[in-house]
Formats: structure tokens, C-alpha cells, sequence
């Protein structure tokens, strides 16, 4: 954990219909100060809607050799490299040829994401999502988020409910290829 970092503690009902993966999660994340409540939120639903055995966090922000998120098999191998926010092209062209596969989520204009990478050499780009939510649900979310959180989060045909300490909202997720 990063000095002066923000701890927060989520406790998750995760309920993906789209993937049938239902479980109860207790995460902690810690916020780094030069993260924003929009990246560490956007870290958060990643996480969840990646959610697999081997799933883990990364230092966030402050690593720079891993992605925000990764999923490694039992022997240490990774097998999912998640990115958060509006990476690079070189680190998600390095993720993309060490993982089974690789994913962007983004809170930002995902139009401004994808012309940043456009052109850049991505390992199997066209195979790599990018997801993102509406710019509301996001702020709204952010704005609920405290110290200690109660979430209640589902998906059903690409629609994010999230119950947040009692603040309920939904976005689509919207997917587009990086290539």
C-alpha cells in the first residue's frame, strides 16, 4: 500500500447473470493520492466484472509494470490483463502478448481513448475490449463512495445495476475494440 494511500472497504454482492457468477466479496482498496475517485471506482467495477478465481489487484497507479487488475492461474502464470482509465499503448500491447487476454475499462470519453491508441501497435487489438459506462453513472457513483461501502452490484444483458450505500443507479456497458 502506497504512503498517505485512502484505504476503502467495499462489501460486494456480485450477481453476473450474463457470466452466472454470483459471489460475496470483501475488498479493500487503497486509493493512492494521485488517484482519482472515478479511476479507483472504475478499478472496482473491473474487478467485479472480471471476477474469476485468480483475480487480484495491483498496486493501481502507482505500478508500473502491471496492469490495475490481473488474473493469474494457480502456477503464477497470467492469464488476464485488465487496464483502467486510458493506458498506453506499449502496456497493453505488453499484456496482450503475456495474458491470455487483455481488457480496457475506462471511466473517460472512450472516443478520446480509442484516438489516443489509434495507430499504435497492440498486440491483437482487435480483440481487446474497451468498456465503459455512462459519464453520470460514474460521477454519481463516485459521490456515494465512503470510507466503508455496501454494494449490491448485478449485470443482465450488459446492464450494471449498482445498489451503493443505498444510492441505486444503472449504466449499459458498452463495449468497442481497440483495433
Amino acid at each position: 500500500m502506497a504512503r498517505n494511500a485512502t484505504l476503502h472497504n467495499f462489501t460486494v454482492q456480485l450477481a453476473d447473470v450474463d457470466r452466472n457468477v454470483y459471489q460475496d466479496l470483501e475488498l479493500r482498496l487503497a486509493r493512492h493520492p494521485s488517484e482519482t475517485p472515478e479511476f479507483m471506482l472504475t478499478r472496482l467495477l473491473a474487478y467485479c466484472l472480471e471476477y474469476q478465481e485468480g483475480i487480484a489487484f495491483t498496486d493501481g497507479v502507482s505500478a508500473t509494470d502491471e496492469p490495475a487488475v490481473l488474473v493469474r492461474d494457480l502456477t503464477g502464470r497470467v492469464n488476464a490483463w485488465i487496464e483502467v482509465g486510458a493506458p498506453d499503448a506499449e502496456r497493453i500491447h505488453r499484456g496482450s502478448k503475456l495474458a491470455g487476454r487483455a481488457a480496457v475499462y475506462t471511466h473517460r470519453d472512450p472516443d478520446k481513448v480509442l484516438d489516443a491508441l489509434a495507430g499504435k501497435r497492440i498486440h491483437r487489438a482487435e480483440v481487446i475490449p474497451l468498456y465503459s459506462f455512462e459519464r453520470d453513472f460514474i460521477e454519481s457513483a463516485v459521490s456515494a463512495v465512503e470510507r466503508r461501502n455496501t454494494a449490491a452490484l448485478s449485470v443482465t444483458e450488459r446492464l450494471l445495476y449498482l445498489e451503493l450505500n443505498g444510492t441505486a443507479q444503472s449504466t449499459p456497458i458498452e463495449e468497442r475494440p481497440l483495433g
